[in-house]
């Protein structure tokens, strides 16, 4: 069964022990604004599966992330979120699975789950049992001598 949270609040995430997001809620209007980012677009044609999977990580947290905690400078000082500091934090790579585990995967295993559904136990689309048998082979009666 499909829950849906009628809420749409935003959520935090724990990304790293100490770093946590706040996020928006992966709505179909933020994937579909995130697909026609500047810098998605702007992926060369010719571009890896992981190069393509960065520059959406990236452009998605951009429009997701709220707030944060345990991020700082350089000097340990707490710093907000912003593009740049957004980016920087997703090139760490833990930081980058986390957010794709955690945020971005919810949303594709839903999609996954569309299309790829079992077969009904019964009904039309129940999966038939073979009841044909295979035919014999005759068996040789006659030896050479």
């Amino acid at each position: 069964m499909l829950t849906l949270d009628l809420t749409n609040a935003p959520r935090w995430h724990d990304l790293a022990p100490g770093v946590r997001v706040e996020l928006r809620p992966l709505t179909t209007a933020l994937m579909v604004a995130t697909r026609s980012d500047p810098a998605v677009e702007a992926v060369p044609e010719e571009a890896s599966d992981e190069e393509r999977a960065v520059a959406f990580a990236k452009a998605l947290a951009r429009r997701a992330v709220l707030a944060w905690e345990g991020i700082g400078d350089a000097d340990g000082n707490a710093i907000d979120p912003s593009p740049e500091a957004i980016d920087a934090l997703l090139d760490v790579w833990p930081i980058f699975e986390a957010f794709q585990l955690t945020y971005v995967s919810k949303g594709l295993l839903l999609e996954q789950e569309k299309n790829a559904s079992a077969l009904s136990p019964n009904g039309p689309s129940a999966g038939a049992s073979a009841t044909a048998k295979p035919a014999r082979k005759p068996a040789r009666t006659a030896r050479r001598g």
